[in-house]
C-alpha cells in the first residue's frame, strides 16, 4: 500500500469519526442544555456591558463610526465652502483691480459701463 492511500484512509476515519463525534454531542441533551446556557450567558453579559456603557454615558463602537462618517461629510463639506470663498476672494480683488487702474482713453467725468467677468 502507498503512503498516499495510507494517508488518505488515515484522514477519511480521522473526519469519520469527528463527525461521529459532533453528532453524539448534539443528540446529547446535558451537552445542548449546557451550550444553551453558556449562549444565554453570553448575551446577558453582552446586555449587562450595553447597560453599563450607557450608565456611564460611552458611546458604542457603532455610535463612535456613525460620529466618524458624519465629521468626514463635515470636513468635505466645510472644503468646499473655503475653496468657493477662495475663488470669491479672488474675484473680489480682481474687480478691485479693475475699477481702482484707470482705463487708458478715459478722462475724468467719462462714464465707463463694465460688467464684472463671470468664473466658475
Amino acid at each position: 500500500m502507498s503512503e498516499e492511500a495510507a494517508s488518505g484512509g488515515l484522514r477519511a476515519r480521522g473526519e469519520e469519526a469527528l463527525g461521529d463525534l459532533a453528532q453524539a454531542l448534539l443528540e446529547n441533551p446535558l451537552f445542548n442544555q449546557a451550550l444553551t446556557a453558556a449562549l444565554g450567558a453570553g448575551e446577558r453579559a453582552a446586555n449587562a456591558q450595553r447597560s453599563a456603557m450607557e450608565a456611564l454615558n460611552i458611546p458604542a463602537a457603532s455610535e463612535l463610526e456613525r460620529l466618524e462618517q458624519r465629521l468626514r461629510s463635515l470636513s468635505n463639506r466645510l472644503e468646499s465652502v473655503e475653496d468657493r470663498l477662495d475663488d470669491a476672494r479672488d474675484e473680489v480683488a480682481a474687480l478691485r483691480r479693475r475699477l481702482s487702474a484707470p482705463e487708458p482713453g478715459s478722462g475724468p467725468g467719462d462714464e465707463h459701463a463694465w460688467a464684472p467677468e463671470h468664473r466658475e
